[in-house]
């Protein structure tokens, strides 16, 4: 089992810095001109980097995959996954920390959405790129 988790990191990494490539490949830097803000420039990468960093990590990256569907519960979220519920907890909280998602309580249910309109877009590309059924 350890060795498919490895896999599985591995894997993911690889597909978030095609996947940054590809994005810098597409957007091929045209607003780039000699007077340039480097500082602008700067803090748009240091976004883009907390964003991967938050995505690198497979359970997070599935568990927004979720939540792209919808709105959904821990207990949804663990039956839908598989990914156990201590582990779980805590990666919610890291993307809950990053700003990624959003928390609504009902009673004494939790329920999770996307917040954050970048992974949005990333994980669509990601979905085009890697799990769409290829024609």
């Amino acid at each position: 089992m350890v060795w498919y988790k490895s896999i599985q990191f591995i894997h993911a990494h690889c597909l978030l810095y095609r996947l940054f490539f590809n994005v810098i490949a597409m957007h091929n830097a045209p607003n780039l001109t000699p007077d340039f803000d480097l500082n602008a420039l700067r803090a748009s990468a240091a976004q883009a980097t907390t964003l991967l960093k938050a995505l690198s990590n497979p359970d997070r990256l599935l568990l927004l995959c979720q939540l792209v569907e919808g709105e959904r519960c821990v207990s949804e979220l663990e039956a839908q996954t598989g990914i156990a519920q201590p582990t779980l907890s805590q990666q919610l909280g890291v993307l809950r920390e990053e700003g990624l998602v959003n928390t609504r309580r009902e009673g004494r249910q939790i329920f999770y959405t996307v917040a954050s309109t970048a992974a949005l877009a990333l994980i669509e590309v990601l979905y085009q790129q890697f799990c769409a059924p290829k024609n």
